[in-house]
């Protein structure tokens, strides 16, 4: 019986080393494998912080872009604004401006008959009769 019970504690010994040596390799396995995926994740991770650096830089620029282009934006409305009003002022005063404009017209022809030995007085003399002037 004593036999027996060496010969079953050998077994389960022997039992026991084999599965102790397999987990141990299993536990190597997966260490390595830990080790390989923490490797690149490391290097994963440092892209990545590479690359965000990359793009906040590339925001940071984009606003300024944008608010230069806002600026510019605003600028160019407000010229366009004031061309409307100037626009507008000369369509408003056309009329007047032309008939301004054929009043000194004909004051500048009748000022050169003038100077050539033309003779007006006649005709300013009729001009204020018929307008009820004396």
């Amino acid at each position: 019986m004593i036999d027996l019970l060496i010969k079953d504690i050998d077994t389960e010994m022997t039992e026991l080393q084999t599965e102790e040596k397999l987990a141990q390799e299993e536990y190597t396995e997966l260490m390595t494998t830990s080790s390989d995926k923490k490797r690149t994740d490391i290097k994963t991770l440092a892209d990545k912080e590479g690359l965000k650096s990359e793009l906040e830089t590339s925001i940071v620029t984009k606003n300024e872009e944008h608010k230069d282009t806002t600026k510019q934006l605003m600028a160019t409305e407000e010229y366009i604004s004031s061309l409307h009003g100037e626009c507008d002022w000369l369509l408003k005063y056309f009329d007047m401006r032309k008939e301004a404009r054929a009043g000194e017209i004909d004051s500048l022809v009748k000022a050169k008959a003038v100077l050539s030995g033309a003779d007006f007085s006649l005709l300013q003399i009729k001009d204020s009769k018929f307008l009820g002037r004396a």
